[in-house]
């Protein structure tokens, strides 16, 4: 059993030695711990410094690429080396290196495909109220769209069995918690949620720069993954609700057309016509967007074929992994 703890850096030269010193070196049925930076085009000498601190793998991005890009390239390259499980954690010290003995406790169990770790957001001392409020509704809102209960969707400390990791596919730019949670539930995986404690915070948060950015973009990265694996859901409510108007201003003007006063009422049979007949048309549009998503599922399911393909070649050739 291999498990290899991954870290995006993005110009952490100053947070990243403690980071590093926190992870253990061995776990309780775990037979090899590795680490591994990914260094996300920084500017300072984050990678260097990792490589005086005997990290075993350093992967460099040529340019900054975002926090989603460089989680992605840390499991594509954690895969290439063998992990059996991988843990994600920040390079800023926020989370403890002993919690990832807990966290990767269910999967060794064989309870759970991903483990998040909950920070207990809503009592985090160096949250706002105002954030903590947003972490919370958050958090549920992304529950509602996965499925599956959810007390902190944007916990970046992780673990994945490697079959997991091998399905996710991150197509955000921004950030990749909210969309891993939404596809895990979308494609029933079993994940549990780990409570944990955080480290004093050592610097304000790169992803949210402001509240209203950081709301702006949540929502739509909830609302484009939940309408990308759930469209007839998303569709048929739409367009239900613009049938519903339009049957209502339809009775509206039968009503009115009975007692003898329809003559001035023709507008609302307009607009029931018009709302009747947009609704439909959405719905419509939810089925062609099912069907598209039935495309993709089978795409994804390729895909991961492809990947498993390309790892089984690689392990048998004996592939050097690019960046080491």
């Amino acid at each position: 059993m291999k498990l290899i703890i991954q870290i995006p850096c993005y110009n952490e030269e100053a947070t990243l030695p403690q980071t590093i010193r926190d992870l253990p070196q061995t776990l309780p049925g775990v037979d090899e711990v590795e680490s591994l930076v990914v260094d996300d085009g920084s500017t300072d000498r984050t990678a260097e410094v990792a490589r005086d601190l005997g990290v075993g793998h350093v992967v460099r991005l040529k340019q900054n690429c975002g926090l989603a890009k460089a989680f992605v390239t840390g499991l594509e390259t954690a895969l290439q080396l063998g992990a059996d499980v991988i843990v994600n954690t920040d390079a800023d010290n926020q989370y403890r290196g002993e919690d990832i003995a807990r966290l990767i406790q269910p999967i060794l169990d064989g309870d759970a495909d991903i483990a998040v770790g909950d920070r207990g957001v809503a009592a985090l001392e160096h949250f706002s109220p105002l954030k903590r409020l947003l972490q919370r509704w958050g958090s549920w809102v992304v529950g509602r769209a996965a499925g599956i209960p959810i007390p902190d969707a944007t916990s970046g400390f992780r673990a994945f069995t490697r079959e997991a990791a091998l399905r996710l596919t991150v197509l955000s730019d921004y950030t990749y918690t909210l969309e891993t949670l939404i596809q895990a539930g979308a494609r029933r995986m079993a994940v549990v949620y780990v409570p944990i404690a955080t480290n004093p915070q050592t610097r304000q948060s790169r992803l949210v720069r402001s509240i209203p950015s950081f709301l702006a973009l949540s929502i739509v990265t909830i609302v484009r993954f939940y309408t990308m694996y759930r469209p007839m859901r998303v569709f048929t409510t739409i367009g239900g609700a613009f049938v519903a108007g339009g049957v209502v201003l339809g009775l509206r003007f039968v009503y009115y057309f009975v007692q003898g006063m329809g003559t001035g009422k023709v507008q609302s049979l307009i607009l029931a016509a018009i709302l009747t007949i947009v609704g439909f048309q959405i719905c419509l549009i939810g089925l062609m967007a099912d069907l598209v998503g039935l495309n993709r599922k089978m795409v994804e399911e390729s895909l991961y074929r492809i990947r498993r393909m390309e790892l089984n070649a690689g392990e048998k050739n004996g592939r050097e992994v690019p960046g080491r």
